[in-house]
């Protein structure tokens, strides 16, 4: 075989060796594959109701996943993050749709809807009890929180008749935050997405609206080492003034939201 027989060769051969073996780097998510997501036929008709609220395209990205990555959706309740999420990460990622009894009966009916008679994705459905997540060391490479941090500093109440007493304890909000610190791979990152409260109001007062004050949520993640990367205004509603309960009408499904962006230091 002479020299430029032997290249020609070389040259069809490496190019077939590419065009049947796929890329040693997996894909990127951006929002350009988010997107792709939610174009995905079969999607849940209340998933695409509230794609307009909830802007998947803007958050998804902000995990800096790649394909085949595995993502943890903490308390997700009915998996609309979830599905989208299994989505982009592909057959070989995987998403923990993590969430207690709690958490469970709140999103059951969209639970229902997504498991039954549908391909939803590579979804494990990991409920624990009360705050466990029962996650590996450093075995995610992202995680996300949404619309559900507040829940862990509400302090339990009862009506006795003539005011609101305290009948209980709030839940260890830094126990949950330790286990997405040690699940996390290094550099992994944490979103966190919330109903804002009044930053001049008080945790207390926040709370019993189903809020959190954007300043102290960064402060209570930023103690358990994460370091804190962005925020971004694309859930924002500047008329919303944060003095209603969220589960208000005028207000349900528009409220004020922050979205946080954390890392696990390399």
């Amino acid at each position: 075989m002479n020299s430029r027989v032997r290249l020609l060769y070389y040259g069809f051969y490496l190019l077939s060796f590419t065009a049947v073996c796929p890329s040693a780097h997996p894909a990127a998510i951006d929002e350009a594959a988010v997107l792709a997501a939610m174009e995905k036929p079969g999607r849940l008709s209340d998933d695409i109701e509230r794609d307009q609220r909830s802007k998947p395209a803007s958050i998804i990205p902000l995990l800096n996943l790649e394909s085949s990555d595995y993502v943890v959706d903490i308390f997700g309740s009915g998996g609309y993050y979830s599905e989208l999420l299994a989505s982009v990460v592909g057959e070989d990622g995987e998403v923990f749709l993590h969430n207690n009894a709690g958490f469970e009966a709140w999103g059951i009916n969209g639970l229902t809807d997504r498991f039954s008679n549908r391909n939803p994705g590579n979804i494990i459905r990991h409920t624990r009890e009360g705050l466990e997540l029962d996650l590996k060391e450093e075995s995610i490479d992202g995680a996300l929180i949404v619309m559900a941090i507040h829940d862990m500093y509400v302090i339990p109440k009862r009506y006795n008749g003539v005011e609101y007493v305290q009948v209980g304890e709030m839940a260890n909000a830094q126990y949950l935050l330790q286990q997405v610190y040690f699940s996390l791979k290094p550099g992994g990152r944490f979103v966190v997405i919330d109903h804002a409260g009044d930053e001049s109001s008080d945790n207390e007062t926040v709370s019993e609206l189903h809020r959190i004050i954007e300043s102290f949520v960064r402060k209570e993640i930023e103690k358990q080492g994460f370091q804190f990367l962005s925020s971004t205004d694309s859930l924002r509603n500047s008329e919303d003034d944060r003095s209603m309960i969220v589960f208000d009408l005028d207000v349900q499904g528009r409220t004020d939201r922050f979205v946080l962006t954390f890392e696990k230091p390399e």
